[in-house]
């Protein structure tokens, strides 16, 4: 029964609490304090105004919720619980952090449904946040009616100390501020606790006034711990502001209930104990064993079903009388729901022959995006403040998402690569069909790379349009050439890496990344311009690797090239072949895509009986063992570039045809 002096809505808060202290001390793992410090504001936020159905987590219309602070999940996972959505169980709560558990210790959208955003690294989250309200902008603008609003909702977002301190939050929401998100609303924790101590050792900024200066509406409610009304009437004065994202600073004690380790970095990321717990029951007046929750509390929660089936049975009369007065919009708009690409996508990506003129493939990208954009409306994205660089504009459509234009699908992201990759992440998280890309320099992917890591964990089918991939850039200096990023790119799980080496293979790339909406892709594109090859051609990218140029018979030797020095292999191969030497070119496009080709292909393309194998690319070998051996070699870079034309490096570098056909003599013996 209820204790006599709790309130119901108390009772419902110690619920999130003593979920988490107990979950937390089952698995001897896990972060106990925000979730009690934040169990408030997530208890009056789920309770009062989010718009969900427990029942049915992936209904279009719903309101995002992002807890960009991570760590704590159990407050999120204690909501989805008492809530009532069958992806989080008691049994799942009891199963915190261990082995093939739908609770795992930061939150993952591909474990738990409900689970919104993949929240790891701190300040992701508000970044992914973000682009989620930049997707429910753009679809709105894009669908909705004077008297038929399809698409409307919010992103709500718990963030704390750390994501603030992150800079990726600072790029991010410094851009949602010019952007004028008006349904972003970010409640900030702050409780002044990091894991290093109070943040007064490292962090005495005015958040507030900082994000005041970004364009935010900002509100402060000093009593984070109790003040319910408080925090509920700071989210309803939040949600009335349209024309500015909000940040609402909720001052909080971490660890709020546990007599001797709240409000201390103690309580921040380990168990309380058994001793702390019975003494946190017992200053919160909970009766209840662990894992047990009150009846009274569950039927308040659970509300949350009728509520959220409700609104889901309205939307779907407003879709249906949407798809009745507006049958074009109803069947673009619910194709992309269903994530079906439109017929006819790909039917203007370019082809050429060896008899069209050479281009970068930084330009024939820009080609395919001209080709792309009026039969893929859901192709979304921008540049890193490069855009006359990367070439990612739409040719033929002008003006770009703004405030006064939020249907325009072209985002200038500004100076700030990691936000734009974490933004990108965001307009994916929403599941809407909309297809983000964005570009900048592939050197730049250093600073994505977090970002770039998280797509691939969970699953995004961003597209990285990376340009002056190589030692090719020139005059701009070691500073600027990626060396070891390629290879390191081709590192990372579930990520397909894209070198092409002509216009043919760059359209085969954007049909690949395109098509593959569980897969990012980064397409490292060159400045410099490089022929169109023979037998090339958009089909056999898909491949990841082929023969591009053979001999007759049995090659003695087998030149593997990616990108610009694809050409070089080619060149250098006609040039052994005319000295008598029976030698064969590989395309390598995509690694990724290659490895997964049965062992009969590669072996028909690779024979192992040719063990003499030559690599030629302009970035570090690392990788390449696979296909060189014991027996190859390869012409890479093993050093950072140096600033000077792009020609003059790559001759000094040895990416020349003597060079390659020096080598290439030396293995054959």
């Amino acid at each position: 029964m209820v204790a006599a002096s709790a309130s119901l809505d108390t009772l419902c808060i110690n619920s999130i609490r003593m979920l988490a202290v107990d979950a937390v001390n089952k698995s001897n793992s896990g972060h106990p304090g925000l979730p009690m410090g934040c169990a408030p504001m997530g208890y009056a936020l789920w309770d009062k105004f989010l718009h969900h159905n427990p029942k049915n987590p992936t209904w279009f219309n719903r309101d995002r919720f992002v807890l960009s602070a991570g760590h704590g999940c159990m407050l999120l996972y204690a909501l989805l619980h008492l809530t009532g959505y069958d992806s989080v169980s008691i049994e799942d709560i009891k199963e915190f952090r261990q082995w093939g558990s739908r609770t795992p210790g930061h939150p993952e959208t591909f474990e738990t449904a409900g689970v919104e955003v993949t929240a790891g690294p701190l300040g992701a989250g508000i970044s992914n946040a973000v682009g989620l309200a930049i997707a429910e902008a753009h679809l709105a603008a894009k669908f909705n009616k004077p008297d038929s609003k399809i698409v409307d909702h919010f992103t709500y977002v718990i963030m704390g100390d750390g994501c603030n301190q992150e800079g990726v939050s600072s790029e991010a929401c410094s851009l949602a501020g010019h952007l004028k998100l008006g349904k972003l609303i970010a409640l900030y924790d702050d409780n002044q606790i990091t894991i290093d101590g109070r943040t007064d050792v490292s962090f005495t900024e005015d958040v507030l006034k900082r994000y005041e200066a970004y364009g935010w509406h900002v509100q402060h409610v000093p009593n984070g711990n109790t003040d319910i009304d408080g925090i509920a009437k700071a989210i309803e004065a939040a949600k009335q502001i349209t024309d500015k994202p909000s940040l609402i600073k909720i001052s909080t004690t971490i660890g709020f209930g546990s007599p001797n380790k709240s409000d201390t970095a103690g309580v921040h990321g380990a168990p309380l104990g058994e001793e702390e717990a019975n003494l946190t029951r017992k200053q919160l007046g909970w009766e209840y064993e662990p894992f047990e929750i009150p009846k009274e509390a569950y039927d308040q929660y659970r509300q949350a079903i009728a509520k959220g089936e409700k609104l889901e049975s309205e939307w779907n009369q407003l879709l249906k009388n949407y798809r009745n007065q507006y049958p074009s919009e109803s069947a673009e708009f619910e194709r992309m729901l269903r994530g079906e690409l439109p017929n006819g996508w790909d039917k203007d990506l370019p082809t050429y022959t060896s008899n069209d003129k050479g281009l970068a493939t930084r330009k024939h990208s820009q080609i395919c995006l001209g080709a792309l954009g009026p039969n893929l409306t859901e192709l979304i994205g921008g540049s890193a403040d490069l855009t006359h660089s990367n070439y990612t504009d739409i040719q033929g459509e002008s003006g770009s998402f703004q405030p006064h234009s939020p249907e325009k699908r072209y985002l200038h992201f500004g100076v700030r690569e990691h936000a734009m990759a974490a933004i990108l992440n965001g307009i994916a998280y929403h599941n809407s069909g909309l297809i983000p890309y964005g570009g900048t320099f592939l050197v730049f992917a250093d600073y994505m790379r977090g970002s770039m890591r998280l797509s691939a964990l969970s699953e995004l089918g961003v597209i990285y349009v990376l340009t002056h991939d190589s030692i090719g850039v020139g005059e701009d200096g070691p500073t600027h050439q990626p060396i070891e990023t390629i290879p390191s790119l081709r590192a990372m799980p579930n990520m397909l890496v894209f070198r092409p080496g002509d216009g043919n293979e760059t359209s085969g790339a954007y049909k690949l990344a395109i098509e593959n909406r569980k897969r990012p892709s980064a397409l490292c594109l060159s400045r410099q311009g490089m022929p169109n090859q023979e037998n090339s051609s958009i089909e056999k990218v898909a491949f990841g690797g082929y023969v591009l140029q053979d001999c007759d018979g049995t090659p003695e030797l087998i030149l593997i090239g990616t990108g610009s020095e694809l050409d070089l292999c080619v060149q250098a191969a006609n040039k052994l072949n005319e000295s008598g030497h029976k030698v064969r070119v590989i395309s390598m496009p995509c690694v990724e895509l290659f490895e997964e080709q049965s062992d009969l292909y590669k072996e028909e393309v690779l024979p192992s009986s040719v063990r003499k194998r030559l690599v030629v690319e302009a970035a570090e070998a690392f990788g390449w063992h696979k296909y060189i051996g014991l027996d190859g070699d390869s012409v890479c870079m093993n050093r950072f570039g140096a600033s000077a034309p792009g020609g003059k490096c790559m001759d000094e570098f040895g990416f020349t045809i003597e060079n390659v056909v020096a080598k290439a003599k030396k293995l054959i013996g």
